[in-house]
């Protein structure tokens, strides 16, 4: 009995055996199958990240057009208008390369029908905003101190051109209270990044805004709490729906290269309410670049066209703008702004006539600065005597 039941358990053993080996013989011949089941386990433990996005951004500084200027570029159009494109042809090489380009447009576009005008009361050629855009600029602030210079018709007037450009995005000047305040029209979007500015001037040389008509030009009320607690507000709304949000400043003191204490407050004001980049213009020279927390401040950007003949305009710091660029980044929705690139540029004229806007870094520079090495070296210091992680581009070799 005892050897019977032996036999049935080397039985029972056999076909297990037998089963083991069958079912191995299937996974071999099935491996789709068996692969897809793995697959499945390893998807359940993917984690998808977001696309990275990003936008690169150039910015220049003012856009300041007196008489010299104008009547060239008439010259220039053979006395049928005015043509600056020539100007800028070497900057429009530069600025195609970005998705987006930021100039500050500091004397007001109110064209022809009412006159042009130099200093003191400022009114320019709707022609300089062609070759602005035409250059690849598509970011403007409107807001500087010359903004009232020519009244409340050169404003309407300048808001029907830029309200044309469909591409373009002004700011700082309305021509009505709705214009001013409606925030879904001033909210744009590049690459899946959304972007908005805003934009202020500290005054408007003493004249006064017409009543209840504050839309025209946004000043800076700085010792106003109603009015910061206002800034607040539409920052807070904005920072809301954007992935970056900038603010153009015109601020500070003419001809000085070192930011004023009022404002490093208004920066640190505008880096704790939220803002990603401020923008400074209204020196005429160039000022040095920090961060402030996460924020980017570039303190002014100096001129970025024009033809400066001040007293104070000594060494070529009325002449001699910034140009600087940067690379936004969004990834799991966290904003990254690096490959901050800063470079000289240079307003040449030949007695007033064929202006050109120039690189540092183009070969034209050794033809039209003779002592452009010693003008490089002076003001690449003052561009990262703040914070010495700011570097120029380099001369061109």
């Amino acid at each position: 009995m005892a050897k019977k039941k032996k036999k049935l358990n080397l039985k029972k053993v056999s076909i297990f055996i037998i089963c083991i080996i069958l079912i191995i013989v299937l996974i071999i011949n099935h491996p789709k199958k068996v692969s897809t089941k793995i697959e499945k386990k390893q998807e359940d433990k993917i984690i998808v990240k977001e696309e990275e996005k990003s936008i690169t951004l150039a910015m220049v500084g003012d856009a300041l057009i007196n008489d010299y200027l104008y009547k060239d570029a008439n010259r220039v159009a053979n006395y049928n208008g005015y043509d600056f494109k020539p100007y800028l042809k070497l900057i429009k090489e530069k600025i195609k390369d970005y998705d987006l380009a930021y100039y500050n447009q500091e004397t007001i576009l109110g064209g022809t029908s009412i006159g042009l005008s130099s200093y003191p009361a400022f009114n320019s050629p709707y022609e300089i905003g062609d070759a602005m855009i035409d250059s690849g600029f598509n970011i403007v602030s409107l807001a500087t101190n010359h903004t009232l210079d020519r009244g409340e018709k050169a404003i309407v007037l300048s808001r029907e051109y830029w309200n044309k450009q469909t591409n373009v995005y002004s700011v700082g000047s309305y021509s009505s209270y709705q214009e001013k305040t409606d925030i879904e029209n001033k909210i744009y979007e590049k690459n899946g990044i959304k972007y908005a500015i805003l934009n202020y001037t500290y005054g408007t040389n003493g004249i006064p805004i017409p009543e209840n008509k504050y839309y025209l030009v946004n000043v800076w009320e700085n010792n106003n709490d109603n009015y910061k607690q206002t800034v607040i507000n539409d920052l807070k709304r904005l920072r809301e729906k954007v992935d970056v949000l900038m603010v153009a400043m015109h601020w500070g003191i003419e001809y000085t290269h070192t930011p004023t204490t009022l404002q490093k407050d208004t920066a640190k004001f505008l880096s704790d309410n939220g803002v990603d980049i401020i923008i400074g213009t209204h020196p005429h020279v160039i000022e040095p670049l920090e961060f402030i927390n996460n924020t980017l401040v570039i303190y002014s950007l100096g001129n970025f066209i024009s033809s400066q003949t001040s007293d104070s305009c000594i060494n070529y710091k009325c002449s001699v703008g910034l140009l600087t660029s940067l690379k936004i980044t969004k990834e799991d929705n966290i904003i990254k702004i690096d490959n901050i690139e800063n470079e000289l540029i240079y307003t040449y004229h030949n007695n007033y006539k064929d202006y050109l806007v120039i690189p540092f870094s183009s070969n034209e520079i050794k033809n039209h600065l003779s002592n452009y090495k010693n003008v490089y070296n002076t003001y690449s210091k003052i561009i990262s005597s703040t914070d010495e992680r700011i570097k120029t581009v380099p001369l061109v070799k």
